[in-house]
This record gives C-alpha cells, structure tokens and sequence, in this order.
C-alpha cells in the first residue's frame, strides 16, 4: 500500500487531499501540543515561585531566630549596666566583692557579646543619626561640629540592628 493518501477505488489513483476528520484530528493534535506546551511554561513559574518562596522563608526564619532574643536582651541590659556601675565602686575598695562582681560581670558580658550584642561606639565620633540620640549640645570650639563629646547612655547594636541608640551631648560651634 502507498503511503501517498487514500486509494480511489474505481479509478485507482491516489489522492493526497484530507478527509474532515482528518482535518479535525490535526486542530486536535495542535492544540494539546499548545496546552502542553502552556503547561509545561506555568509549570516552570511554578517552580522558580516555589524557590522563591523557600529562599524568603529561610531568610525570614534566620531572622527571626537571629532576632528572638532582642527583647529579653533589652530587659537584661539595665542589670547589666548596674553591675558594671556596682563593679566600679568596688573597684575602689579592692576586696574578694569586687573580684566576684568581676567575674560576674566578665561572664555576663561574654554571653552577651556572643549573642551578637556590642556597644555603639560613641565618644569622639561623628554624630550619627542612625546610631545616636543628641540629647544635649554644648558650644565647644575646640572640637569639629557634631562631634559627640560625652556619652549619657551607652547604645548597643544587635547583630548589626541598633536595638538602643546612644544617648549623647554633641558639641556646636560657638559664634
């Protein structure tokens, strides 16, 4: 049998014309091989959104556990900040109290610090607003403009997030 088209069979030649189903079966073929092909194209944003979607979550997640602990390290920073004021007057007196309020002090600041918690650093420095808190300006021409010139209290970051801004007396030029 020849390949060609259907056999007519009373003249015995072959004709390459399709028949209307066979029409209908190509519009058919062409438009599952379109859905696929749409199919196969959502399937694909599908899955970079899922990606998407898993990044950000982990990025989240991360930052929420980095992140946790910034309420209770605020609580704690003022009994922190008392027993280094207590350390400092036991410092004076040079008794077994201030060598135990040392060590106290030294542990808590290691737990501290290995959290993420480090002091801003304030005096001497430049005023910044996106670390300090001008709570006082005193004219001074001995020092640049905006400089800090006394901390009040001490600001601390978080893993790089300001969780307290210095409190600081900044310095202008007098006239």
């Amino acid at each position: 049998m020849d390949s060609a088209g259907p056999e007519d069979k009373e003249t015995g030649t072959t004709s390459n014309e399709e028949g209307p189903g066979d029409q209908k079966q190509g519009d058919e073929l062409a438009l599952a091989q379109k859905q696929v092909e749409e199919y196969k194209t959502m399937a694909m944003y599908l899955r970079a959104d899922l990606e998407n979607y898993k990044k950000r979550a982990a990025r989240e997640r991360e930052e929420y556990i980095k992140y946790a602990n910034e309420s209770f390290i605020l609580e704690i920073l003022n009994v922190y900040e008392n027993l280094e004021r207590a350390l400092e007057t036991a410092r004076n007196k040079d008794d077994a109290m201030a060598r135990g309020l040392e060590m106290i002090y030294s542990d808590l600041k290691a737990v501290l610090e290995k959290h993420g918690l480090k002091p801003i650093k304030a005096v001497g420095e430049k005023f910044d607003p996106y670390l300090h808190e001008a709570v006082l300006q005193s004219v001074d021409n001995d020092h640049e403009e905006d400089t800090v010139l006394e901390e009040l209290q001490r600001g601390y970051t978080l893993d790089m997030k300001v969780i307290r801004y210095a409190k600081v007396k900044v310095s202008k030029r007098g006239e």
